[in-house]
């Protein structure tokens, strides 16, 4: 009896053997995450907007949108950042240590930018949104020239989104002896977004975009290949570490940005008198002296006006108009309304020429507009000046 029983429980061992060496193998011969499939609708579109060097059309526009948010899904949990929610919820953990690190050593540096910087996250978000790209996409300009238009690597990448001579040319801007397109914040804008969304259609994932920006999609390619994998935290260790490092310097810089609350954050982001902590704008007030408080007029408005614009009709510095109106693109979006406040006589101009310049605007939202006349293309104020060590 015994010898039998022995006999079954041995086959048994040999059957579980067996089912896990199978298992074991059909594991292996499963297909990895390298192989995409693409969308012929996604690939017409990408590929006419680069051919047409323009912002997609309106009715296009969502659709990029929507397809192009996917590419957040290695990095967070919803495919993209919910500022309602607390971002240790949302961020992959791979990101949460370098993060900490790099708030250590830059939080001061980007805490300030939020102030300074924010005529050019206007003028980038602006222009991002055209193409359906996520917004999160201007912290790559913070991270490759911290928003210096001046910026000139050791290789030769120039302006604030760092393009080499030939990809700036190949993207429609003008770069030669007497002319460098490359430091114009509009032109080069809409270039990088171009750029940007030919790098998604071959990637499908902003991290690796990220990665391809900074060292080329053929490094990344070949790490997709060696690690078997599009993941980036599964891939990243195949990168040299200069675009591994890179995109976690992208994360970490929007984790300063947004996770701590800014300026430059998503409407429904919080403030800094608010418990949950960040930057409420609700509560943001006119940096004014008392002098300016007196010669200032206020006017409510409703539409969808631009700050850019009304900066340029207005021969009113952005720095300015952002000090007598702060965050105004935010609010006009969340609520669709304002309470403009001008300077008497630029009050009186805005009300000359309320429709002419809510016209301009509009058309600007839509994409149909060109750039800027070009001696209003590079008046934003200079950032301060930083060395930067390659590109």
């Amino acid at each position: 009896m015994k010898k039998i029983f022995s006999i079954v429980i041995l086959q048994i061992l040999l059957l579980t053997a067996k089912a896990e060496n199978v298992l074991n193998f059909q594991q292996t011969q499963q297909p990895v995450d390298t192989v995409i499939t693409n969308d012929p609708v996604e690939d017409e579109i990408i590929s006419e907007v680069i051919k047409t060097k323009a912002p997609p059309q309106k009715e296009k526009v969502q659709y990029v949108s929507q397809v192009t948010k996917y590419g957040f899904k290695n990095l967070f949990a919803q495919y993209n950042y919910n500022p309602s929610l607390p971002y240790s919820m949302q961020v992959n953990p791979n990101a949460e240590s370098y993060m900490q690190d790099y708030l250590k050593l830059h939080s001061k540096g980007l805490i300030n930018m939020k102030g300074w910087g924010q005529p050019y996250f206007n003028l980038i978000d602006n222009i991002l949104s055209q193409y359906g790209l996520p917004r999160e996409l201007k912290y790559l300009a913070v991270i490759e020239s911290n928003l210096n238009s001046r910026a000139t690597s050791w290789v030769g990448a120039g302006g604030p989104w760092q393009f080499m001579p030939y990809t700036a040319r190949d993207y429609g801007l003008v770069v030669n002896n007497v002319l460098d397109e490359r430091r114009d914040y509009y032109k080069s804008t809409h270039a990088a977004a171009r750029y940007l969304l030919t790098l998604y259609g071959q990637m499908k994932d902003w991290l690796l975009v990220i990665a391809a920006y900074n060292g080329g999609p053929g490094r990344v390619f070949s790490a997709i290949k060696k690690s078997g994998s599009r993941n980036f935290w599964s891939l990243q260790y195949y990168l040299p570490a200069e675009s591994r490092n890179h995109v976690k310097k992208f994360i970490a810089t929007h984790y300063i940005m947004e996770g701590t609350g800014g300026v430059t954050t998503t409407p429904n982001m919080t403030g800094m008198n608010d418990p949950r902590g960040g930057v409420n704008s609700f509560d943001t007030k006119p940096n004014l002296t008392e002098e300016e408080l007196a010669n200032t007029a206020t006017q409510s408005i409703t539409g969808k006006y631009n700050s850019l614009v009304i900066a340029k009709n207005l021969s009113l510095e952005i720095v300015s108009f952002n000090r007598y109106n702060p965050d105004f693109d935010n609010m006009m979006s969340i609520n669709g309304n304002y309470d403009l406040r001008l300077p008497a006589d630029k009050m009186q101009l805005f009300l000359a020429n309320k429709y002419v310049i809510l016209n301009e605007c509009v058309q600007l939202l839509l994409g149909d507009n060109p750039a800027p006349p070009p001696n209003q293309s590079t008046i934003y104020p200079a950032p301060k000046t930083t060395k930067k060590k390659g590109s």
